[in-house]
């Protein structure tokens, strides 16, 4: 039988590991790894998207998250400035335009 959401975890494992191993390019090439303490506070509805967030994605944990989404938000960003614009393409091969900035 056909497991419509087989095919949702296969890609996002596929995605988290991209996102992963750039993260490791990325420190290679500056060398030593330095950080900065952030301490957030997030009310829990938020927080409980961090949680499904970091099991989807399968980080190894909500700094690696949001290190991530930070990635992809500088991303998005930088894209969008150079004047590209954003679509989806459904499941059912519909592509939509998707609004990220308004």
């Amino acid at each position: 039988m056909h497991d419509p959401g087989r095919r949702h975890r296969r890609y996002s494992n596929v995605a988290a590991e991209a996102i992963r191993a750039a993260a490791d390019a990325m420190e290679r090439e500056t060398g030593a790894r330095t950080t900065t303490r952030v301490q957030l506070e997030m009310p829990p509805q938020a927080m409980e998207r961090l949680q499904n967030l970091k099991e989807k994605t399968e980080a190894a944990s909500y700094a690696e998250v949001i290190r991530n989404a930070l990635r992809l938000l500088e991303a998005l960003v930088e894209e969008h400035e150079k004047g590209s614009e954003f679509s989806l393409k459904r499941v059912n091969g519909d592509v939509v335009a998707y609004k990220i900035f308004v």
